[in-house]
């Protein structure tokens, strides 16, 4: 039977959390493969290639290192004691799932057939295993977007399913604005789905890696600047009106400067791309949202100047990246807030940016 949320007798906030890291390995994969793909991994013990030079120097290196699962299990891997751990003890409404294989299929950076294969496997993994048996949790499809229209292709297999909420690109080296992906946001319009966009291992320092991870962790957010600059100027959204895009866990502190600079360079430069109609920060307040974490610890007075600057209060979701190193707690990573932006930002924000999300009317769910 599904799980529904004990919330303890604890009165709390409704809780929409944009980044839970569910984990597969290769063995559940196994079942959901056809051949040849699933003799590549069971007789040649293939797997993915790694990009980044190093692993995050904690204790339990990815992962909080409470999170292992009872049996000793990768944090992740296991739904009971992810429902008892954060959906039960945080009280969630609702939790949309980004895990995927490390690293995404759509970062692979040859041999889009497997990739192709690995995406459709995890989908039906996903659904059966965790979005058929929980009703708070939400799916992210999962592709090869090497292949635009074999991608197409699977967001019209899964992009239906009613817990299936958005499309699930990485940020890495590729370009997504390109108009040689726009088949697929034709797609995700089609189907009321958004684009979510997280990091996998992109390269941060002059198109490569930095000697240590601090300095790579530390970067990340220049990442996904890159990746809303190039949508913007691409002139996505002007194609795609309806197109909701969520930029998880990257933060948030970095988007009033790059809002401005877009706006100077747009005021100077917009000839080179007369597609765009409208300046890029009102672009971006309409289309784009950021994930809270990892958030950098502030006072309420440091919190809402960031707000002040991006002119918006519907732009920031909450996220705990559970069940990660650096994870948030909905209860200590924020400061206390004025009561209707701590609901925009803890549920509301993410609902609107969410079509698929069961919506509110009044005070009554749909």
């Amino acid at each position: 039977m599904p799980q529904k949320s004990a919330r303890k007798g604890r009165k709390q906030r409704p809780i929409i959390d944009t980044d839970i890291h569910e984990r597969v390995t290769y063995s559940e994969l196994i079942p959901y493969l056809d051949n040849p793909w699933k003799r590549y991994i069971e007789d040649n013990h293939w797997m993915q290639e790694k990009h980044m030079p190093y692993t995050q120097p904690t204790v339990a290196g990815v992962d909080r290192a409470d999170a292992v699962t009872p049996d000793g299990g990768a944090a992740g891997t296991d739904l009971g004691f992810m429902q008892e751990q954060l959906l039960d003890a945080e009280g969630h409404e609702s939790g949309i799932l980004t895990g995927a294989l490390d690293p995404s299929p759509s970062s692979m950076h040859g041999w889009y057939e497997m990739a192709a294969a690995l995406a459709t496997a995890y989908n039906d993994w996903q659904i059966e295993n965790w979005l058929e048996k929980d009703d708070r949790l939400y799916g992210s499809v999962h592709i090869a977007a090497q292949d635009p229209q074999q991608a197409v292709r699977e967001i019209e297999r899964v992009g239906p399913h009613p817990k299936m909420v958005q499309i699930l690109l990485p940020i890495d080296t590729r370009s997504w604005g390109d108009p040689y992906y726009h088949p697929i946001y034709e797609a995700a319009e089609r189907h009321n789905l958004s684009i979510g966009m997280h990091h996998n291992e992109p390269p941060t320092h002059f198109g490569g890696w930095p000697r240590y991870f601090i300095e790579w962790h530390t970067m990340l957010p220049t990442a996904h600047m890159i990746e809303v600059s190039n949508m913007v100027f691409n002139g996505v959204f002007d194609k795609f009106p309806g197109l909701h895009l969520v930029m998880i866990e990257g933060g948030f502190t970095h988007v009033p400067h790059l809002m401005k600079k877009m706006d100077q360079q747009y005021k100077q430069l917009r000839h080179e791309i007369p597609w765009v109609k409208r300046m890029p920060s009102r672009i971006i307040q309409e289309h784009v949202r950021f994930t809270t974490q990892p958030v950098e610890e502030m006072s309420e007075k440091e919190f809402m100047q960031y707000i002040d600057q991006m002119g918006s209060e519907d732009m920031v979701c909450f996220a705990t990246d559970y069940p990660h190193w650096d994870y948030d707690s909905p209860l200590e990573a924020l400061p206390k807030l004025d009561a209707t932006l701590e609901e925009k930002i803890y549920s509301e924000n993410a609902r609107a940016s969410y079509p698929k999300l069961p919506q509110l009317t009044g005070s009554v769910k749909e």
